[in-house]
């Protein structure tokens, strides 16, 4: 069973448009279900369900019942998402070297349980991961976070371009210019934009 969909989320802006955002890598799927402070509000990982949801929509693609998931294991991945927040923000605005002790002990407490067991078909393709729980799924996205944080990409992590947008990724692209979350949102409103006062329009 292989999955052909193109890797990242289908996302929401506060208006209502869908728009594709791919952040580079499994961690920052995590990172628009909610977050600390300001992002509360953005909250969709209310129940065990939510969690086992987002497992299926990000780049692991789980089918159902793959991850059986408790209150307490959603309890600290949402404390592992917030952790990540604040901790590739700080890498966005800062550099490799930053971040909070306390959030690092966070995501090396998760990392240190045995992430999802993987899996191969018969024709060579990534199959499923043998069915795990919420402590599996959350090692799994911190030794991610780990791999990007000391890997080749560790400088790579950037903030959206775009005044109002917060949305983290990294950049994998060969020349590392990426700007935007997503063309199709904030890629798109600066070309608009620019184009509008190229031609001394007023902005909408």
């Amino acid at each position: 069973m292989t999955d052909e969909r193109a890797p990242g989320l289908v996302l929401h802006s506060p208006g209502g448009t869908r728009f594709h955002f791919d952040p580079g890598t499994l961690c920052l799927e995590l990172l628009p279900t909610g977050g600390p402070g300001p992002y509360a509000r953005y909250e969709v990982l209310h129940r065990p369900s939510d969690l086992a949801d987002w497992a299926g929509r990000s780049r692991l693609a789980l089918p159902p019942g793959a991850v059986r998931i408790t209150d307490g294991q959603l309890t600290a991945v949402r404390a592992l998402r917030d952790a990540l927040w604040r901790l590739t923000a700080a890498r966005a605005a800062h550099g490799p070297a930053a971040g909070d002790p306390a959030d690092y002990a966070v995501l090396n407490r998760a990392a240190a349980r045995p992430p999802l067991a993987p899996q191969i078909a018969p024709d060579g393709t990534p199959a499923p991961p043998l069915p795990g729980d919420g402590d599996q799924l959350a090692s799994a996205v911190a030794r991610d976070a780990i791999a990007l944080f000391t890997g080749p990409h560790a400088d790579r992590v950037r903030e959206c371009g775009a005044d109002d947008c917060r949305l983290l990724f990294v950049d994998t692209s060969r020349p590392g210019r990426r700007r935007w979350c997503s063309m199709e949102r904030c890629g798109n409103r600066h070309k608009v934009r620019a184009l509008r006062a190229r031609r001394g329009q007023p902005e909408e």
